[in-house]
């Protein structure tokens, strides 16, 4: 099985090229390939079909909304073998991936997801690095909750970017407190808001035009960064601030992204990198 290992801002992902989908991507396959003793690693694997291929081989049951069948579709999986709606740092990489090896013309194009189509734009691409754009959609706060982290309650907003995050932003949070703060546990939430689960944010507040973010993703656990969480993170520091719209870079452990807020979307913008490529046997 061939595979290529990359990431966005350190949230890492298993590249598998699978165009004639004849990968048996099995919950426990994914599991092994994400290890990081035993297998590649990773928090995530994106196999790379194209939409149509994908809905013919029954993995797809439609086409999401924006996605035609011609289109290449992110099939993300995380790390625990569950199937995710959507991964903006993957959606940055599956791009990439496309562009580094000649299987779409022109900067912009769309990569589909379960989220829908999500139009992305590649500012360069080589075989190694890359900036990528991805246009998420509108994001939609749906409701005030809380997270248990670290034995202590924070309130958060829930936004839904394709995917349902929790994002905290914690008045007076330091960069120091925020580093400090036992992220990797599993937090708690409300389920009755949150019945598929949710991805849980932890920020300080917007400052200078830039807040810092930890993250525990649903079905990874933390991460160095989550593309989504950024988003939603941005949404929450703007909606703390009384503001609507903005530009706000996001500060995660594995770098930073800029995340563009405006009255019909967000855009994250951030870098990609290919590390390597081999042959798995599992």
């Amino acid at each position: 099985m061939d595979f290529l290992k990359g990431h966005g801002t350190e949230n890492d992902f298993v590249i598998l090229p699978d165009p004639g989908v004849d990968i048996d991507l099995t919950p426990e396959l994914v599991v092994a390939l994400c290890d990081r003793r035993a297998g590649i690693g990773g928090d995530g694997v994106l196999r790379v079909a194209r939409a149509g291929e994908l809905l013919d081989a029954g993995v797809l049951g439609a086409l999401p909304e924006g996605v035609a069948r011609e289109d290449w579709f992110m099939d993300y999986r995380n790390s625990d073998g569950s199937i995710a709606e959507m991964c903006g740092n993957g959606v940055r990489v599956f791009a990439h991936f496309l562009a580094a090896n000649a299987l779409v013309t022109g900067e912009e194009f769309t990569v589909g997801s379960r989220a829908g189509g999500k139009p992305v734009r590649v500012h360069h691409a080589g075989p190694e690095t890359a900036e990528v754009s991805v246009a998420m959609g509108a994001p939609r706060v749906y409701g005030d909750s809380s997270a248990g982290v670290d034995g202590r309650d924070l309130a958060g907003i829930a936004v839904d970017v394709g995917n349902p995050h929790l994002a905290c932003v914690v008045p007076g949070l330091t960069v120091e407190d925020l580093l400090a703060l036992d992220v990797a546990s599993a937090p708690t939430f409300d389920h009755g808001l949150f019945p598929h689960g949710t991805n849980v944010e932890v920020l300080t507040p917007l400052a200078d035009g830039a807040v810092h973010m930890r993250v525990h993703e649903r079905g990874s656990g933390e991460t160095r960064s989550c593309g989504t969480g950024t988003v939603a993170a941005a949404v929450a520091a703007l909606h703390a601030a009384d503001r609507d719209t903005g530009v706000v870079d996001v500060h995660v452990p594995g770098g930073i992204v800029t995340v563009t807020v405006e009255a019909d979307g967000a855009v994250l913008r951030g870098p990609s990198r290919i590390v390597a490529s081999g042959t798995a046997h599992l």
